[in-house]
């Protein structure tokens, strides 16, 4: 099992992957204060509840994405604590499959890279990719290639309704759901349907611009947490993976871990008997013959 972690701006993402399957997913606070220690205890809680006694939890390697440098090293390095080995790094030097056609590839999001990787191998291209569920509303294009030729952002709906509750006086705070219409009957359905709502109506504009300047149609693939309410409400057809980023992640691990070195075979190895088997028969030395008795001259 790969242990796949997700370090965002609100919570850390834990999952746990096996030949490219989602086996769970769990969630930690970001605290940019916390030492490895501390965040190894939480991570212990976490995975005490998917241990079993007869099958524990073991991971065979780690990768790691991260858009918050504070805690980057302190979460790889518990990544290290429970594998043995260092966890691969999602950065733009690793391999992606992907072409970086953008001014400044370092200024991606490191989960960008993951979702674009995974979008570029797995679905038709020009691929879409929009994550309503971040605090921004993030859009990576993909072209014909396996490339990353631009991107866009902007407020995702949590954003909104939390800057409507704390700048607007009389305004309260609204938890994010399905609206049941676009217009509403009193102020908190009045918040969701524009939020929410909203957000879907915003997806299909910019995909419909996006695939104007692109001069053909694209694949659209929605994800992230929040992504759940906002996808039933698009017009424009789309794949909701709300894994996308763990199985990138997955993807990732395959195309930059360290391959284990090949083991000899007796088909390919060498075979006993051979010189250098540890079972190799050593050679006898060659028997004296006896000496025959010299003829006497007479």
């Amino acid at each position: 099992m790969i242990l796949a972690i997700d370090i965002g701006n609100t919570t850390v993402a834990l999952g746990g992957i096996r030949d490219g399957r989602v086996c769970f997913v769990a969630r930690m606070d970001t605290v940019r204060t916390r030492t490895a220690a501390e965040y190894r205890a939480e991570m212990d809680k976490v995975f005490a509840h998917r241990r079993h006694p007869e099958r524990p939890v073991r991971f065979e390697g780690a990768v790691l994405t991260s858009v918050v440098p504070q805690i980057t090293g302190a979460l790889a390095e518990c990544a290290r604590y429970y594998t043995g080995k260092k966890p691969v790094i999602v950065s733009p030097e690793i391999r992606t499959g992907l072409t970086m056609a953008v001014d400044e590839p370092h200024a991606v999001g490191k989960d960008r890279l993951v979702d674009a990787a995974y979008a570029a191998a797995n679905f038709p291209l020009p691929v879409i990719t929009a994550g309503p569920g971040a605090p921004p509303l993030r859009f990576n294009v993909g072209g014909q290639g396996p490339g990353v030729p631009g991107r866009c952002d902007l407020p995702g709906a949590s954003t909104g309704l939390r800057a409507l509750g704390e700048r607007c006086a009389q305004l309260p705070q609204v938890h994010l759901g399905s609206p049941k219409s676009a217009i509403g009957t009193n102020t908190e359905k009045c918040m969701l349907s524009g939020s929410v709502m909203g957000t879907a109506v915003l997806i299909d504009g910019m995909v419909q611009r996006i695939e104007e300047e692109l001069g053909q149609s694209a694949t659209l693939v929605v994800t992230g947490g929040l992504a759940k309410y906002v996808a039933p409400l698009c017009r424009h057809p789309l794949t909701y993976d709300p894994e996308l980023l763990m199985k990138g992640l997955a993807l990732l691990y395959q195309l930059n871990a360290p391959q284990p070195a090949p083991r000899h075979t007796a088909a390919g190895g060498r075979r006993p008997g051979q010189p250098g088997h540890p079972h190799a028969k050593r050679p006898y030395p060659k028997k004296r013959t006896r000496r025959e008795p010299e003829a006497l001259v007479g």
